[in-house]
């Protein structure tokens, strides 16, 4: 399990694929870093209904993890898919600005405290 945080760029749809199985992906700023990077995350099956509610611009929370196959194609030649399967997402909780303190008042008004 791995985990990373960063922006939502990109919602998509669920894509029906049989009747056995659905995904629905969605594409992340990973802006942690010098260098942010794009990566789009899959959910399958019953999780797809976790990206309702969310949408461009979010900042999230994402947990997830790495998934590879191989796939021999009609000619003999060996590829290899990666995917970035997701299980979890939330949105990040927004840190609200300090409010400002009240500067104490003159003492020279006269009250004793």
């Amino acid at each position: 399990m791995s985990e990373i945080k960063g922006t939502i760029k990109r919602v998509n749809e669920t894509n029906v694929i049989s009747e056995k199985f659905q995904k629905r992906e969605f594409v992340l700023t990973d802006d942690n870093s010098e260098y942010p990077q794009i990566l789009q995350l899959q959910l399958t099956q019953k999780n797809c209904d976790k990206l309702d509610g969310f949408s461009e611009g979010d900042r999230v929370n994402v947990k997830y993890n790495l998934r590879g196959r191989e796939w021999t194609n009609p000619s003999g030649e060996v590829k290899v898919f990666n995917t970035i399967e997701c299980w979890f997402i939330q949105k990040e909780e927004s840190v609200s600005a300090p409010q400002p303190v009240a500067m104490a008042q003159d003492e020279s008004d006269g009250l004793p405290f």
